[in-house]
């Protein structure tokens, strides 16, 4: 299998060309992932503002968890 083959001949590099390895692939990943988000789109964005249900579950939790430690 290539993955295996590729997993030990890494593991017999030096320290220096793993880091350049590792390097090199982190580049190729960030690059991957501005490639996501496409010019002149719009994408939602969800924000907290009007979020009224959210504030009571959370109040409720919070209720809830200082009920518990004064119990």
């Amino acid at each position: 299998m290539v993955a295996t083959e590729l997993i030990s001949t890494l593991k017999g590099l030096s320290r220096l060309d793993k880091f350049h390895i590792v390097q090199i692939l982190i580049t190729e990943l960030a690059q991957q992932e501005t490639n996501l988000i496409k010019p002149d789109q719009s994408y939602p964005v969800w924000s907290p503002y009007d979020a009224f249900d959210a504030a009571d579950t959370m109040l409720k939790v919070l209720q809830d968890s200082k009920a518990k430690d004064h119990a």
